[in-house]
């Protein structure tokens, strides 16, 4: 069992940042890589960003490269969303999740594991 809990959404006006925090623990050993997603009402859970845990190496959809940062700090067992130049069309519920591979790390239902998701609204 993996126990994913994020923090850090919130209200901010466009143009500005909002870092999010997403904590790991249990059998993180499955956990070889890490995803954001994020989902708008009425509107799918997308792809936002994913990063390996074994080499850092980090995936992002098009529309928030240059934008956004996703990191991982090994000793606190934690991954980071760093979100700059934010856009009303960024307003969603935020989730992190955790997967066993890194194959297809843009896929949601390749992720078993979830957090209980965190609110960004961007004010435009």
């Amino acid at each position: 069992q993996v126990l994913l809990v994020e923090s850090g959404g919130g209200l901010v006006q466009a143009g500005g940042s909002l870092r999010l925090s997403c904590v790991v623990s249990g059998r993180t050993v499955s956990s070889s890589v890490m995803g954001w997603f994020r989902q708008a009402p009425g509107k799918d859970r997308d792809f936002v960003a994913a990063i390996r845990w074994s080499d850092f190496t980090t995936y992002y959809v098009d529309s928030v490269k240059g934008r956004f940062t996703i990191s991982r700090d090994v000793a606190k067992n934690t991954v980071y969303l760093q979100m700059n130049s934010l856009k009303a069309e960024d307003t969603a519920l935020y989730y992190c999740a955790a997967a066993p591979s890194s194959r297809r790390y843009y896929l949601k239902t390749d992720y078993p594991y979830w957090g209980q998701g965190t609110q960004v609204t961007v004010s435009s």
